[in-house]
């Protein structure tokens, strides 16, 4: 019950905020250039009794819990928002009345104000926790078990074996390594290795995402077995296990890398381990019993003990913190459209596309996490909602800058019919695209 008043909560938390943010930024490029502004709605379709005014405007909540919107006078109905709210408003304050520059402010406000609060988010990750400086290429473990097809010849590398290339690409970290992995186009790939004179050659194509997903989590790299973060309540704090600590032996088995020892506490899911630390010059012995949680990636049951790896971190002034929340602002992004194209190009099946329940599961998973993993999930969920809403669909902000570049181009603007025509085929789409999403969430519950 406890996991899953998290899921909600961390669910709401993240729709709600992501969407009063974009809403937001309609609303404050409206009121910039002079447009009134009738009602800023939670949630579509008719007005629920929930709700205040303002001046001229209503906030509200509205029936249909998925999404926002703005409705300024002057633009016409949107599908699901309603009947037109009848409002004595002077011409000169409407949309339509407003120069083209000023209109697309206006529906632009909302992608830019969901990239901003990316950006700011991952600035104050930066400047609050710092950034991992995690340079290692260094492989220390190769599941083979879990490799897919086409990708048997990792099996031959060892731990302490350094990729030093990806496909012709020099890799600096394992950022890098998961990244080539996960987008290199070329098959078979070629993985070259230190002191090794002939490279690994993988043939996994890139419409296999699921096996280049698998290749993600069959090569691990090496760490020292430090532990760098341990979470309150978990089964590692319990036991007493501290930051700083170095593991020594596990059960049995020496403890020689990080992965070694994640490999352990997963195959033992709810049975005690006994751990000899290492502690400030001490030997320690401890014993932790791994909580059995499910491994989504892999669909089965692991161990898990609250506790992560130590990494090195970056620290930043605020400076620099603001240019780290571009840059990582600018690579979710990348991740985003990557995944479109790949979607688009049928390289990804539609059924991996995820709908409200997916992420309500990613928002619970993150939440429980902390703060800093639960902060950078809903900076990259605002920036994919920033991609997502460019789409040229009508109904999404993509679609209205669609129609404002043809009135650009042709010197008056489409018909009303023309648009309402096209918004309502923008608003099959946009349903169809929700059903299967939403059926892709039922379909992951029962696998």
């Amino acid at each position: 019950m406890q996991s899953v008043l998290i899921t909600v909560g961390a669910a709401i938390i993240v729709l709600g905020v992501l969407i009063f943010v974009h809403e937001l930024g309609h609303f404050l490029a409206a009121k910039a250039v002079g447009i009134a502004v009738l009602r800023f709605s939670f949630g579509l379709g008719p007005r629920t009794p929930v709700g205040f005014r303002i001046g001229e405007t209503d906030y509200c909540l509205s029936w249909i819990p998925f999404g926002g919107f703005v409705k300024m006078a002057g633009l016409e109905d949107e599908p699901l928002e309603g009947q037109r709210e009848e409002a004595l408003v002077p011409r000169e304050r409407t949309f339509d009345a407003k120069p083209l520059w000023a209109r697309i402010v206006v529906i632009s406000g909302g992608v830019l104000m969901n990239a901003a609060f990316a950006v700011l988010a991952y600035a104050v990750l930066a400047g609050v926790y710092g950034a991992s400086d995690d340079r290692t290429t260094t492989v220390g473990e190769v599941r083979e078990a879990d490799l897919p097809m086409g990708a048997a010849p990792l099996g031959t590398l060892r731990p302490g074996d350094r990729i030093v290339r990806i496909d012709g690409d020099t890799v600096r970290n394992w950022r890098d390594v998961q990244e080539a992995l996960l987008t290199t186009e070329r098959t078979p790939f070629r993985i070259e290795i230190a002191g090794r004179t002939e490279p690994v050659l993988v043939d996994v194509p890139l419409s296999d995402q699921d096996g280049r997903g698998k290749l993600l989590l069959a090569v691990a790299p090496w760490h020292q077995p430090v532990i760098g973060d341990v979470l309150p309540g978990r089964p590692a704090a319990s036991a007493g296990v501290r930051i700083g600590d170095r593991v020594l032996r596990a059960g049995s088995d020496t403890v020689r890398a990080w992965e070694q020892l994640v490999g352990i506490i997963e195959v033992n899911p709810g049975r005690p381990i006994p751990l000899l630390i290492g502690r400030g010059g001490q030997v320690v012995t401890l014993t932790v019993t791994p909580r059995a949680e499910r491994d989504r990636a892999r669909n089965r049951v692991v161990g898990k003990i609250g506790a992560s790896l130590y990494i090195p971190r970056l620290r930043f002034g605020l400076v620099a913190a603001v240019g780290r929340g571009f840059g990582d602002a600018s690579a979710s992004a990348g991740i985003v459209l990557f995944t479109l194209k790949s979607m688009i190009l049928g390289r990804i099946s539609a059924r991996d596309l995820g709908g409200p329940i997916l992420v309500g599961q990613l928002s619970g998973e993150a939440a429980r996490q902390g703060m800093q993993t639960f902060l950078g999930f809903m900076a990259l969920f605002s920036m994919n909602l920033a991609v997502l809403n460019l789409l040229p669909i009508p109904v999404l902000d993509g679609g209205h800058l669609v129609f404002l570049f043809i009135e650009g181009v042709r010197r008056r603007p489409l018909t009303l019919r023309q648009r309402q025509v096209a918004t309502q085929i923008g608003l099959l789409v946009l349903v169809g695209i929700m059903l299967l999403a939403l059926s892709n969430d039922v379909l992951r519950l029962f696998q």
